[in-house]
């Protein structure tokens, strides 16, 4: 088969959604499967080509001012008729929901190509890049306190981490985004709580469930018993969604029971300059280390040096590194939202708390590194869980969907005004 991908992210950018697209594309091409991959173009550390059956078609982008890492891409429709027309796909996979998979979903309404569309990222739950409130909220607070030179105490901050309900910038863009997925003939949930929550949201195409997997031969670990010195760790993008403050503060509180406990952040972005003076104002700046980005080929030998993983986000479909962490042994502390607990079973593995409530987390944390039988049953449960997420079973699911959606012959075309729109490029200048 021949599969083409539209995706606003990719390499050599890091994130959840362009490693799952690496691992599937590289593993089924290695199946005799073709790529092309249509995706931004960043500049330095482009490349064209992932071995000799996947190809990479680059396109001019811009960047969002709220938020310089996510690249806005400019419509080319003479470039996507051009790469279709030369690698005529027998199914096209839609990736984000943000101006290239709309680009995508056009193209397979235009020129009749079956489509599929991976819910990878709950774009509601990205609405602080539209409120300068809940962007600016640390920087703005710790400018205010850094000038006051003084530290701060937890209830300083509590304030600042209010849930946002589900306000009416969500439902706008939960809307848009699932009229998008509506339009592909079949979505993909990367676990059963997602898919589940697509349905609530109305979603009327049919869902399956596909985990984003793991290569288990790399990120592996055994039962681990309980350190006298725990090491705490969370791994990711370092991006105010992903709420690495509510974390500081919750080892704030674990470390008044647990002296001994360090906790390691690794990654990078946008927030690590804020949760940096956060935790010097916090006065515990000591116990933390922030080691910044770290290439994604050593992370399986970082996993299993640490006693403990712990995350606050909010907005995971699967929660790539979560699974890491729960491959290599470690028990986990989440909070209650989306698809954590399909990782962190709750009193098995680790352990569920409630969203932002920084007391909670950092109880639940203390629960297990004080009591060295639950420890070691949690990393136990931790390895058996993982066992489901083996990458070469969700593989064997991926190109059994992708045959089954790409039998679709014939499908009919649409024309729309957006088609319209899209193809008044005659002489490929947005190319």
């Amino acid at each position: 088969m021949k599969i083409l991908y539209f995706s606003d992210t990719f390499l050599p950018k890091i994130d959840g959604v362009a490693i799952s697209m690496r691992n599937f594309a590289e593993a089924l091409a290695e199946r005799g499967h073709e790529f092309l991959i249509c995706c931004p173009r960043y500049g330095e550390g482009d490349f064209d080509t992932m071995g000799d059956h996947i190809r990479l078609e680059r396109f001019r982008s811009g960047y969002l001012p709220s938020y310089p890492d996510i690249k806005v891409v400019l419509p080319s429709p003479s470039k996507i008729k051009r790469a279709i027309k030369e690698f005529q796909p027998d199914l096209v996979h839609i990736h984000t929901p943000g101006l290239m998979g709309v680009y995508g979903i056009n193209a397979t309404e235009k020129y009749g190509i079956p489509s599929i569309g991976t819910y990878h990222t709950l774009m509601s739950e990205q609405d602080m890049y539209l409120s300068f409130y809940r962007l600016l909220k640390l920087d703005k607070l710790f400018m205010r306190i850094g000038k006051l030179n003084k530290k701060i105490k937890i209830k300083d901050l509590v304030k600042f981490e209010k849930f946002d309900k589900f306000n009416i910038r969500k439902k706008i863009i939960l809307k848009i985004t699932n009229n998008l997925y509506d339009r592909c003939d079949l979505i993909i949930s990367p676990s059963h709580l997602i898919k589940k929550q697509l349905e609530e949201f109305g979603l009327k195409k049919p869902v399956a469930v596909i985990s984003n997997g793991l290569d288990l031969s790399q990120f592996k670990g055994s039962p681990k018993t309980l350190s006298e010195s725990p090491k705490l760790l969370h791994v990711g993008r370092i991006s105010y969604e992903k709420n690495c403050d509510v974390i500081i503060n919750s080892f704030k509180l674990i470390i008044e029971k647990i002296p001994s406990a360090t906790l390691t952040i690794i990654g990078d972005g946008p927030a690590l300059a804020s949760l940096k003076v956060q935790a010097q104002k916090l006065g515990i700046d000591q116990a933390i280390t922030f080691t910044g980005f770290i290439d994604r080929a050593e992370l399986p030998n970082h996993y299993p040096n640490y006693d403990l993983f712990l995350t606050a986000s909010t907005m995971e479909t699967q929660g790539l590194v979560i699974l890491e962490s729960v491959a290599c042994g470690l028990p986990t502390v989440g909070v209650d939202s989306f698809a954590i607990p399909e990782l962190v079973h709750d009193g098995v593995n680790g352990f569920i708390a409630k969203p932002f409530d920084v007391r909670d987390i950092a109880e639940k944390t203390v629960r297990i590194l004080e009591d060295p039988t639950m420890y070691a049953s949690f990393s136990k449960e931790s390895l058996k869980i993982s066992q489901s997420h083996e990458m070469k079973a969700c593989v064997d699911r991926m190109e059994e969907v992708y045959k089954s959606v790409a039998d679709q012959k014939n499908k009919k075309k649409k024309r729309s005004i957006l088609n319209t729109i899209f193809s008044l490029d005659p002489f490929g200048i947005m190319g």
